[in-house]
């Protein structure tokens, strides 16, 4: 895990016991830091005291760690006396729109962090290294694992945390070797960014704004907002690698203060990426725009970065192809849980021959009332399948323009869809909602449709 003086005798307290949070409070204990924890779950808070608990001197009410001076306490931020204390470290789903800690914070003088902000802060103290940024509403977690991938196919020492993977704070500092330093890979939601001050990216990179997440802004400008932050961080000699395909990333192109790479999906050869098996459609023609120009500015060779599109694997829920079965391929994008995400999947597959050939599976809680960002690739979908607490609205807007079974439950959709997909169709989850009125979360969404298909005789 990252370890720093920086927060030697600092106090802390940890809202929130989920794995960023449990690494969080590991982090700041072996730096030696005063750390108050809590959660709304009184089991992750009795996992949390159990763990460090093994390594005490005193009662579990107050665990002291001599070889560090750290301590950790357990206790509710909107209960104990918050003077003194050098932060709150909240996760980035608590919503600081709505929830009482932040006034609480705000009258008692103590800033409001993430995890983020405490790497940001640890960072002069780790050995020499660089960190890209990756933000936007769609595509981040591709374009964050596919620039983590040519970085690595490139040699240097490489990690990918913030909101994919393992939380950063928990994996070990990034050593330099033969090709350079390390580099720390980020994706960076808007919550994240919201509770991080100093985060100064040698790469900062955005990918679109479209709307979402609007119950926790001020409308849609306070979203870009959020976005236009990570830039606003940067120093002047860094790099912001922006796709200025839409006009609030125009709008934030236009203000940076590093050094811009504009770039755009039409960069990319059609030709060139009909040989990146996992990187199809116009929104991965972006996804590898901006990688590409990461690449280049960490002085990554053009050849080791085409390799590395060719040789890139697809991220579970996100454009995955699940499996074949009668000649149709089946594709796993439950990560899609907004329209905006969902059209260029829908646009990965071109009618052939005139004949339209996805067979799309949609619904769950829907974020909108519309699919309008969908409806320019209507003319790729042989039928629809709705299912969930969206399926009869949007069932009801997809018939005047295609074939719609109401089909209810996913497992059902997939059955119907296999029954009538011919040979060289694609059977295609791509819900543009999200997934809480049937599913934990989009993973388990996901999981639920493979198992769908591993199940068709």
């Amino acid at each position: 895990m990252i370890v720093s003086d920086v927060f030697r005798g600092k106090r802390y307290a940890v809202l929130g016991l989920a794995r960023s949070g449990i690494a969080t409070v590991a982090c700041l204990i072996e730096s030696g830091a005063r750390v108050t924890a809590w959660d709304s779950n009184p089991a992750s808070i009795e996992a949390v005291r159990g763990s460090f608990n093994r390594a005490a001197d005193e009662s579990i009410d107050r665990i002291a760690f001599p070889a560090t001076g750290a301590t950790l306490e357990f206790g509710d931020p909107m209960e104990i006396d918050l003077a003194g204390f050098d932060g709150i470290v909240v996760s980035p789903g608590v919503p600081l729109n709505k929830h009482p800690i932040a006034m609480r914070a705000k009258i008692a003088g103590v800033p409001i962090i993430g995890d983020i902000e405490l790497f940001a802060l640890a960072r002069p103290t780790l050995p020499p290294h660089k960190v890209v940024g990756i933000t936007g509403t769609n595509g981040k977690s591709t374009t964050t694992a596919l620039i983590h991938h040519i970085i690595e196919q490139a040699g240097f020492p490489a990690r990918m945390g913030g909101n994919i993977g393992l939380p950063i704070l928990g994996q070990e500092p990034l050593e330099p070797n033969l090709h350079g330093v390390g580099v720390y890979v980020l994706e960076l939601s808007s919550y994240q960014i919201d509770l991080t001050h100093s985060l100064d990216c040698d790469v900062a990179v955005l990918l679109n704004i479209t709307p979402d997440h609007l119950d926790r802004y001020n409308g849609f400008a306070g979203y870009v907002a959020s976005k236009a932050r990570l830039f606003a961080m940067q120093s002047a000699d860094h790099v912001a690698v922006i796709a200025t395909e839409d006009e609030p990333s125009r709008g934030i192109a236009a203000s940076a203060p590093a050094q811009l790479r504009e770039v755009k999906a039409a960069d990319i050869d059609p030709e060139a990426q009909l040989g990146w098996p996992s990187l199809q459609g116009p929104h991965n023609a972006q996804n590898a725009a901006v990688a590409i120009a990461v690449g280049r500015a960490l002085g990554i060779n053009d050849a080791t970065i085409m390799a590395a599109l060719a040789s890139y694997a697809s991220l579970p829920h996100r454009m995955q192809a699940v499996g074949t079965h009668n000649g149709v391929l089946y594709v796993n994008d439950s990560k899609a849980t907004n329209a905006a995400s969902t059209a260029p999947a829908l646009g990965a597959w071109p009618a052939r021959d005139g004949k339209p050939r996805i067979h799309w599976i949609l619904g769950g809680v829907a974020k909108s009332d519309n699919l309008d960002e969908c409806a320019p690739y209507y003319g790729n979908i042989a039928h629809a399948y709705t299912i969930g607490e969206a399926g009869h609205m949007f069932a009801d807007l997809l018939r005047p323009h295609m074939a719609v079974d109401d089909s209810e439950m996913l497992s059902a959709a997939v059955r119907r869809a296999a029954r009538i997909a011919q040979p060289g169709d694609v059977v295609l989850l791509s819900p543009a909602c999200a997934s809480f009125d049937q599913f934990r979360d989009f993973e388990a969404r996901g999981d639920a449709f493979a198992a769908a298909v591993n199940a068709l005789e």
